[in-house]
């Protein structure tokens, strides 16, 4: 039987973790010499959270099990679930639906990676294509649901979802005590923002420990970073990024979140992007997608360094999905 909406909490964030541990991988976090020093700092030991090595690809499984397996009535069942995604949510949602043998109803923007498609198909997912914008994603989704009785769940914006993602930040802290780091000293810890799902869970289970929270965005893609600049929610951005995982628009839920708990956004562009994406490849040797990178890319950037920051920082590497059957960013900029 499915419980209650969950609260915005620390608490239900720990209660998400224990009925998603049997399904998830609990991921790595990766420390590279080599890469605290290209800095140029030597501030900062930089901590890197693999959740490119997660289910799926992507930190979105959290979310996506959780909404499953804690959300969905017996009687619900035989319609499935929908959601809409550019691609990391799709083939997460359509993974842990998998776990129950329910069928699973993706909306997919037209311009989504290809890479992101296939393994969303391999899952068993079934696929409907809209035009790359929110409304079309919104207008394309109401006619699957009410086609199929699918129940929705949402890639960002939902109480389920928030605390799912935050579960993340729960295995940094066990792990960075494992490392012998104290919490107290940890410097900043730097999170993806798109829909802002994973950024406002972060927040909110990372309240406790006083850790700083930072936001990272393209700068082709920064609703968020002007939304907390003006202190207002922006709508009606048109996203112009490689970092095809950030370009939705940060949540209406997550907004107000992020907003009371982050210490500012920081903003990176396409080629720092790619940059940080090649060296974590190079010397950390592990494949991030370009949105992946972009918490990397703004540890890296000169708006970072410039804020001062001592000790360890940890960042999101949020997603690994790239497909391999085009050349990388950095080869045809």
């Amino acid at each position: 039987m499915p419980h209650p909406v969950p609260s915005l909490t620390r608490d239900s964030i720990q209660r998400a973790h224990t009925t998603i541990q049997p399904y998830i991988h609990q991921t790595p976090l990766l420390t590279s010499r080599s890469l605290t020093a290209s800095t140029g700092q030597g501030n900062n030991q930089l901590l890197f959270k693999a959740e490119n090595l997660q289910k799926g690809g992507a930190f979105k499984a959290r979310g996506a099990f959780f909404n499953v397996h804690d959300g969905i009535k017996e009687e619900e069942r035989q319609g499935g679930v929908c959601t809409h995604s550019s691609g990391n949510h799709a083939g997460c949602l359509a993974l842990a639906s998998r776990s129950l043998q329910i069928p699973c109803h993706l909306v997919m923007p037209s311009n989504s990676s290809p890479a992101k498609i296939s393994a969303s198909r391999s899952y068993g997912a079934n696929i409907t294509f809209c035009e790359p914008t929110a409304p079309a994603r919104q207008a394309m989704l109401e006619k699957v649901q009410k086609k199929t009785g699918a129940i929705f769940v949402p890639p960002y914006d939902a109480e389920r979802t928030i605390v799912g993602q935050g579960t993340v930040w729960l295995e940094v802290e066990a792990q960075v005590r494992a490392m012998g780091i104290r919490l107290e000293d940890l410097g900043a810890v730097v999170v993806p923002v798109g829909g802002g799902g994973l950024l406002a869970g972060v927040c909110i289970a990372a309240e406790a420990s006083g850790v700083p929270v930072y936001g990272a965005e393209p700068a082709g893609a920064d609703d968020c970073a002007r939304g907390i600049a003006s202190g207002v929610r922006v709508e009606g951005l048109v996203p112009n990024t490689i970092a095809d995982g950030l370009r939705t628009p940060v949540g209406v839920l997550n907004f107000p979140i992020i907003k009371k708990h982050v210490k500012g956004i920081l903003t990176v562009t396409e080629t720092e992007i790619l940059t940080a994406q090649r060296l974590l490849l190079e010397r950390l040797k592990t494949l991030v997608e370009p949105s992946g990178a972009v918490s990397f890319a703004a540890v890296r950037s000169e708006g970072f360094q410039r804020l001062g920051i001592k000790g360890p920082v940890v960042m999101v590497l949020s997603g690994g999905n790239v497909d391999l059957e085009k050349p990388f960013g950095w080869m045809t900029e």
